[in-house]
């Protein structure tokens, strides 16, 4: 069987934050090609600084650890219909999570920064009529990963943050969803994929037998900020082959 959907956000503005690779870039690769004007970030001074195909999308620098540059992204932001809010990582600057200025750091970067551009871009989103804010959670958020303890807390506190803010800014007619990916073939998941034992270990749990793709999750990111799912709103959609479903 062959059945495929296919997207229209012509007229759409949409900010993806870590739009340089993996999941990000599949999306924002997504939301371009389907004729969005696509606003990415990256960590590096400019688009040049990577390899990665970034045509037709506007590339703003933001660090996340950093509440000034937040801010500035903030202030450069016009009206905005779509937030993916994507960017972050395991092990800020290489600290060990199970510590806790290590446990701090990650929660700040995955947590707390993505709270304070969310709340700041508010007026940005309801300048819309009809915003989308998608966050990117975690299966460290439903099951224990004890190597990247700050990690998963922070990302279960963005399914909290899901709830509280479909909720709070729904009048405002904005909508707030999480996508909740597997186990994912992407820069993040390069490491583990080297290790026999680990990899293993991971496909074992998942029925589908694979590793999931970062086009497979940008689909599920691109259908929460459409029309047909205007009724959606406070969800998250777990994308993991049926890992946790076992």
């Amino acid at each position: 069987m062959t059945a495929r959907a296919t997207f229209d956000f012509t007229g759409t503005h949409a900010l993806i934050t870590g739009g340089t690779s993996g999941i990000g870039h599949a999306t924002a690769t997504l939301f371009r090609d389907a004729g969005a004007a696509v606003t990415v970030t990256g960590t590096k001074a400019s688009s040049g600084d990577y390899d990665t195909d970034l045509t037709g999308m506007t590339y703003r620098q933001l660090i996340l650890a950093d509440a000034a540059s937040i801010d500035e992204l903030v202030l450069a932001t016009g009206t905005l219909d779509v937030l993916v809010n994507n960017a972050g990582a395991n092990f800020p600057g290489g600290l060990n999570e199970a510590e806790p200025d290590g446990f701090e750091a990650s929660v700040t970067l995955n947590l707390t920064a993505p709270y304070r551009l969310t709340v700041g871009l508010r007026k940005a989103l309801a300048a819309s009529g009809g915003a989308s804010v998608v966050f990117l959670s975690s299966l460290s958020a439903l099951r224990a990963v004890t190597m990247v303890p700050g990690y998963g807390a922070a990302k279960a506190g963005i399914a909290s943050l899901t709830h509280n803010l479909a909720v709070k800014w729904a009048p405002r007619g904005i909508r707030v969803n999480a996508v909740v990916p597997g186990v994912v073939d992407t820069p993040m998941t390069e490491l583990a994929q080297t290790v026999p034992e680990i990899i293993d270990a991971e496909l074992a749990r998942i029925p589908l037998g694979r590793l999931g793709t970062p086009a497979e999750i940008a689909a599920t990111i691109a259908f929460l900020c459409t029309e047909q799912s205007s009724y959606t709103s406070g969800a998250l959609f777990v994308v993991d082959g049926a890992s946790t479903s076992q």
